[in-house]
């Protein structure tokens, strides 16, 4: 999977009249990009933080996190690309913001923060290709120009890289599953991020009352019948490769709260 250089990004920065980041509202604090937003700045854009998938916290939480980061001078709106709730307010705050034609904004963003997604919403038809895994087939490889009505265009990326961070942090950020030597000790820190937020995330996903991070890795090898062909032993790696996908297809649902972020304990 091609992914793009901060070189690359920075020079398309400098082409477009907005920088439009996405930002996943489940997890604001690690999947906004302070390095974007500095690029921004020293360039003199118009940046935009969208918050997405809305439709995954409840109303209040996406307020508050709205404040938050409106607090820190920035413009910042929240939507459900999915949904295509927002979305109709989002086009008119760019238009708003911008006020010049011919204008491009560039949209960046962590892989699966739904940059696509947003495009697609905006557009009201499929342009860009979308896919709820990192690194499976329909991610955006290529930086595309897609024309939203006459004047306004959107620049999509393949992503704000390098994923950096540690577990669970990389994988909130979207690194592939595919990609991992060891899925386990990754999927064991999402595992314990999602029961505190939520104790009721994996009982809600998989029918599975098990507290312990290996032990619902085991159990759930054995629910879908995964065993290691000559020991048959639960085969955890492939439970692990499951437990990343559904965070990214929402199926594992926790989210942050902003009390999180205002407590200073992130």
């Amino acid at each position: 999977m091609e992914l793009a250089s901060w070189r690359l990004l920075a020079r398309t920065m400098k082409n477009a009249d907005v920088v439009l980041e996405v930002v996943d509202i489940r997890d604001p604090i690690h999947t906004r990009s302070r390095r974007v937003e500095q690029m921004a700045e020293a360039m003199d854009k118009d940046l935009i933080i969208v918050l997405n998938k809305s439709d995954l916290v409840p109303r209040n939480v996406a307020e508050k996190w709205a404040r938050i980061i409106e607090g820190q001078g920035y413009d910042v709106l929240y939507i459900s690309a999915r949904h295509r709730l927002g979305t109709r307010i989002l086009r008119g705050f760019i238009k708003h913001v911008v006020r010049i034609k011919p204008f491009s904004v560039v949209v960046v963003g962590y892989p699966k923060t739904g940059k696509s997604s947003i495009i697609n919403a905006l557009r009201g038809r499929k342009g860009a290709q979308t896919s709820p895994i990192p690194g499976s087939p329909g991610y955006t490889k290529a930086i595309q120009l897609l024309k939203i009505e006459p004047g306004f265009y959107m620049i999509d990326t393949p992503g704000v890289i390098p994923v950096e961070g540690g577990w669970p942090e990389a994988i909130i950020r979207g690194r592939s599953p595919e990609e991992l030597v060891d899925p386990v000790p990754p999927a064991v820190a999402l595992l314990e991020r999602a029961l505190k937020y939520n104790p009721k995330a994996v009982e809600k996903a998989y029918g599975i009352r098990e507290r312990d991070p290996m032990l619902i890795l085991e159990e759930l090898a054995r629910k879908r019948g995964w065993y290691y062909k000559l020991s048959k032993e639960p085969l955890i790696e492939e439970a692990a490769r499951t437990i990343i996908r559904d965070y990214h297809r929402a199926k594992l649902l926790f989210y942050v709260p902003p009390e999180e972020y205002l407590g200073g304990r992130h």
